[in-house]
């Protein structure tokens, strides 16, 4: 591990110049030679690596979604080639070279900080054997032995002799109780963030090599930091736990907010998109667009969660558009529209009820019929210049269907017409 080390001494000096400005710091809170100052000086190491970091990371997602664009092809080179995996992982191989992406573009944040890594190692090494290394000198090499967390100094190790524990001032117990408790949280922390890669964002649906490296990665590496672990310092097992624990939080957060097509994540991603969408009717975030965008510019090849996202939509009254945005659906417009004018129309209706009508008026028959309903006489209580008595209209012609009680001779209160004389 010393030959390893030594080959990142050229990063050795700037973390531990990074160490010992955050150590200035937390001395002046909590004491220059406690073992809060000198632990969250490493912690604070970690942070800014991995804000460093984040400009990879986002590529790292980047090239993760250049992966998943891939999986028709994956599939159908599955199924063109399913008795034969050996031109099945040719064919996988070939496509990745096309596309220009990376399976193990995963790996990229690991690689990146493993420098930092062993140069913290060869520092905190350096202390634990009392040389000076980088900007540490003799007094800050003091300060660092001085330290302790929660009993265990920075520099003890698991495997340490009990001579070499008593000598940095401390028990075997403490160093070996402490650097258990680390051990078992580093390696749970990491099978737990890659069990839920593998188990919440990854499409099921294919089965591709990586999927299968991943799978033995998630057992792979708890075991490794195991072993490993007993041979690193106090003071590297709280640098890899505080990477541990960023990294999970992390993914957490990916998972939660842009998950793998596919998977069980965007399963649950889309529920919630689909309540929100339905409460309020349109998409709040820029991330939100562009997931629905990439939805439907898929079409006919969406998966099962997706379809069923555009169908709750449709059910809604709501229609997904190609620039992300929802707005509401044709039908629903029409529905609408309709709607609209049935009120309008019933309101009409109710406001041309017939008005009622005069004696005279219904003394001279029914009221004409025409295509569009009754045509009502207007009332006689209204000005009415250019309307000629009733007395004066023109006689039915005889034979007609309809007869008023005038020509059929019984008037009421007026003189009644002489019989004529019966012919012999």
């Amino acid at each position: 591990m010393d030959t390893i080390a030594s080959l990142f001494s050229f990063i050795t000096t700037p973390v531990s110049w990074v160490i010992v400005q955050f150590h200035t710091v937390y001395g002046a809170i909590f004491g220059p030679d406690t073992g809060w100052a000198w632990g969250l000086s490493i912690v604070s190491l970690v942070i800014l690596i991995r804000i460093c970091l984040i400009p990879l990371f986002v590529k790292q997602i980047k090239a993760t979604r250049a992966m998943q664009t891939l999986q028709p092809e994956m599939k159908k080179i599955q199924e063109r080639y399913k008795n034969d995996k050996q031109r099945q992982s040719e064919e996988m191989m070939k496509l990745y070279k096309e596309s220009g992406t990376n399976p193990l573009s995963s790996c990229l944040p690991i690689l990146a900080q493993s420098p930092f890594f062993f140069a913290l190692y060869h520092v905190l090494n350096g202390i634990a054997s009392g040389q000076t290394i980088g900007v540490i000198n003799a007094s800050l090499l003091e300060s660092a032995r001085k330290a302790h967390i929660f009993g265990a100094p920075l520099a003890a190790k698991f495997k340490d002799s009990a001579s070499t524990i008593e000598a940095l001032g401390a028990s075997v117990t403490d160093v070996r109780v402490v650097t258990v408790v680390m051990i078992v949280m580093m390696s749970a922390s990491q099978f737990y963030t890659q069990r839920q890669l593998m188990t919440k964002n990854v499409d099921t649906t294919v089965k591709t090599p990586f999927m299968q490296q991943q799978k033995m990665l998630m057992y792979v590496f708890p075991i490794m930091f195991a072993v490993f672990g007993i041979n690193f310092p106090v003071g590297v097992l709280i640098y890899w736990l505080t990477t541990n624990v960023w990294t999970m939080g992390q993914q957490m957060y990916v998972i939660h907010n842009n998950p793998t097509p596919g998977s069980k994540a965007q399963a649950a991603y889309l529920e919630r998109l689909t309540k929100h969408v339905t409460q309020h009717g349109k998409i709040r975030r820029r991330s939100e667009k562009t997931i629905v965008k990439a939805i439907v510019a898929k079409g006919r090849d969406r998966n099962e969660s997706e379809r069923k996202f555009i169908n709750g939509l449709t059910k809604a009254g709501l229609a997904a558009q190609a620039d992300g945005t929802v707005v509401k659906s044709e039908s629903q417009a029409l529905a609408q529209a309709e709607d609209g004018t049935t009120t309008a129309t019933a309101t009409a209706v109710r406001r041309q009820q017939p008005k009622r009508q005069s004696k005279a008026q219904r003394q001279s028959g029914p009221t004409k019929q025409t295509d569009e309903g009754p045509s009502l006489e207007k009332s006689t209580d209204e000005p009415q210049d250019d309307v000629k008595p009733t007395a004066a209209k023109q006689p039915q012609k005889p034979g007609s269907g309809t007869r008023s009680k005038a020509q059929s001779g019984q008037r009421k209160g007026g003189p009644q017409r002489p019989k004529s004389p019966s012919k012999k």
